[in-house]
């Protein structure tokens, strides 16, 4: 297919088309000739990637000295493997999770707690009490196999695409942020005595964000918002699962995801990580007022 004439309406979008498919918005460009390349039509190239013309006019696989380095629509560098740092997450999930069916014990120094012992006896360990790395390792603690291999499978699923799109840095800030507004959330609503653990919170966040994605490039939304249904159902209608956890990620994937794909060009650093830095606050002076109610 020729290139797209200058002066046309793609010249108008703020974010371009791929020249072979007008349908579909991206931020990614060929290293050699530059024209914008939706996911379908990237080769990869020894740097970045190429269009199919280039390659199959023989262009060579190197960066030309004149072209940009490609971005994905975040803004993010392009990785040679989109899937890395979702392999590491994974990974590490996994790894926990057979460090505690090692070691079951382990689990105690991992899981969310407000508090615990509960009154009137003295409080020896959960966040109250000073251990806020809790907000960060209930993320990553499993103790069921039929929980983490949803939440795995989800993560396997949506993570990768987001990788992609968002470029590491980025999808790496979404993750993180998703599962702590979830952690905070969790240990603002629930009982201090309670304990959680698990993933959901940063899976509901690449939920929300995947749904904005989707929409900022106009596919088909019914498979996600089906999927997100089902899951919302489950939320609420299964006994002895943190919802608070949920809804937090979902709302924090859904704002950040929202930044991270429709900040303006000339301010997108500024825009993207600081919505990200504002969540982040919000989620420690959730952390605040609940360890002020309990202690």
């Amino acid at each position: 297919m020729d290139d797209q004439a200058a002066g046309s309406p793609q010249d108008a979008r703020s974010v371009p088309v791929c020249y072979r498919h007008p349908d579909r918005e991206t931020g990614i460009r060929c290293t050699r000739c530059e024209r914008p390349i939706c996911p379908e039509c990237m080769v990869d190239a020894s740097v970045g990637f190429q269009c199919p013309d280039c390659v199959r006019g023989g262009s060579g696989t190197g960066h030309a000295p004149d072209a940009a380095m490609p971005r994905t629509i975040a803004g993010g560098t392009v990785a040679a493997d989109p899937r890395l740092l979702t392999k590491v997450l994974l990974g590490i999930n996994v790894a926990v999770f057979i460090a505690v069916q090692i070691r079951p014990s382990l689990l105690r120094d991992l899981y969310l707690i407000g508090e615990w012992p509960p009154a009137p006896f003295l409080p020896t360990e959960g966040v109250a009490g000073g251990e806020w790395y809790r907000l960060v390792t209930s993320m990553f603690a499993h103790e069921e196999i039929w929980h983490i291999g949803f939440n795995m499978l989800s993560l396997w699923w949506l993570g990768g695409p987001l990788e992609q799109a968002l470029g590491r840095a980025r999808y790496l800030a979404l993750y993180l942020i998703s599962g702590l507004a979830g952690s905070g959330l969790t240990y603002l609503l629930a009982s201090g005595t309670t304990a959680s653990l698990g993933a959901s919170g940063a899976i509901f966040g690449l939920f929300g964000a995947t749904a904005v994605l989707m929409r900022r490039l106009r596919y088909d939304m019914r498979p996600i918002i089906a999927l997100l249904v089902i899951n919302l159902i489950f939320t609420f209608g299964w006994s002895n699962i943190a919802w608070q956890a949920h809804i937090g990620g979902l709302v924090a994937g859904v704002v950040i995801g929202y930044a991270m794909v429709h900040a303006p060009r000339e301010r997108r650093a500024l825009v993207q990580y600081g919505t990200c830095a504002l969540v982040l606050v919000l989620v420690v002076l959730m952390t605040l007022l609940r360890t002020a109610q309990l202690t």
